[in-house]
């Protein structure tokens, strides 16, 4: 395993100087290399892919598939199609848009999922396209296996969960619920947001047939992101494109057209290629810090987070210590506004949180909390004294408030 210290990560990120950044569950920062992997593209192969054949798009065609191979090792998925996509959501709509599917189908949706693993599956019911959502209740913040096997049933066609969540840090067990799906021939689409810059990933194993990720949360530009599909997705249940245009069409004739086979056809127009260059960049990076380490690191300063938090009076931790988590914590001040306690640590200490509903409005709904909640997210370059002094913050605030 790769030798792991945070304060030589810290030296590639020069904004942690001057802050504490603990808002990565939103956005993490890029490393210098992934900037300068960007700014090489531009400088000396700006062109566009699989089109020209002069030297600068034949070296841009070429890149821009070793960054495709790249993320495929990255995510153990090399035996699957992997499309570039601007973004999670962006994934998670192709799916939703591009099966072909029964009205009498219905979903399982996860209550605590951010509303880019809910809305394109509501849509699918509000646009009278399946027959309904069961979704299944989280508000401790974890979901088990059985819990969704219960809500199976004949017409399930789809399970879309949340691999970990943005408001809890817990991991869901999706290898498990995997291995459900198969048994009943149901498809899984995971939404890897909040795990693929955390967790070592080997999707073949897991088993699920659709996996979407973000760039910019694993240390990428932002505008990037990933459509994983498995190799045994056939028939109905591979998406078609949600664009068409310049780039996917294999042949016109009349008003009729064909798409290139792979990844392609889901890459309609021009493509972000110092992009995907660039998160190739993240992922490499990544790798060599060794992603077993950052997930031990992260996990460790999330339960770090949770004793400090919950021995201040006032305080409510809503992340469950006893589960499997990412570096993500959420939690409240008593009689604080979420958005107070995020402005306080800011101006008092140089922490940046987040604060409010985290794109999951039923799951706040539910849990009463109408200002939403703090959230804390440390990633691979943070440290226990970032942690320690988000807790002394926090105790201040509450202390303020007595």
């Amino acid at each position: 395993m790769p030798l792991f210290d945070p304060e030589s990560i810290r030296s590639d990120f020069p904004v942690l100087a001057k802050l504490i950044y603990l808002d990565n569950a939103a956005t993490s920062l890029s490393p210098r290399q992934v900037i300068e992997a960007q700014v090489t593209a531009e400088y000396h192969y700006r062109a566009n892919v699989g089109r020209g054949i002069h030297r600068l798009s034949r070296m841009a065609t070429h890149q821009y598939q070793e960054a495709r191979e790249t993320l495929g090792r990255f995510l153990g998925g090399e035996k699957g199609t992997l499309a570039f996509t601007k973004n999670t959501t962006e994934a998670a709509n192709i799916v939703a848009r591009g099966i072909h599917w029964n009205k009498t189908d219905r979903i399982i949706t996860i209550l605590q999922d951010h509303h880019s693993n809910l809305l394109p599956w509501y849509r699918l019911k509000n646009d009278h396209l399946i027959d309904g959502i069961d979704v299944v209740d989280s508000t401790a913040g974890t979901v088990s296996a059985e819990d969704i096997e219960s809500c199976i049933t004949k017409n399930t066609r789809l399970i879309a969960l949340g691999h970990a969540s943005n408001v809890f840090g817990t991991i869901a067990p999706a290898k498990e619920i995997a291995e459900i799906c198969k048994d009943k021939n149901i498809l899984l689409h995971l939404d890897g947001a909040q795990t693929a810059p955390h967790l070592p990933l080997n999707l073949e194993q897991i088993g699920c047939d659709y996996f979407a990720f973000s760039g910019h949360k694993m240390l990428g530009p932002m505008g990037t992101g990933g459509l994983w599909i498995s190799p045994d997705v056939t028939g109905d249940d591979v998406p078609a494109p949600l664009c068409t245009g310049g780039g996917m069409v294999q042949s016109v004739s009349g008003t009729t057209f064909t798409t290139v086979s792979g990844p392609g056809r889901y890459e309609a127009g021009t493509p972000n290629v110092p992009g995907a260059i660039g998160l190739a960049e993240a992922a490499r990076y990544l790798t060599n810090i060794g992603m077993k380490n950052v997930a031990d690191h992260s996990a460790a300063l999330a339960r770090r987070m949770i004793r400090g938090l919950a021995e201040i009076p006032g305080v409510r931790v809503y992340t469950p210590e006893d589960a499997p988590l990412i570096g993500t914590v959420s939690f409240t001040v008593d009689n604080v506004h979420p958005h107070e306690v995020a402005y306080f640590l800011d101006e008092a200490a140089g922490i940046m949180v987040r604060s409010g509903e985290h794109c999951c409005q039923p799951l706040m709904h539910a849990l009463c909390l109408t200002g939403g909640t703090v959230r804390a997210s440390a990633y691979c370059y943070n440290t226990r004294d970032d942690i320690d002094m988000l807790i002394a913050t926090t105790e201040e605030i509450a202390g303020m408030v007595k």
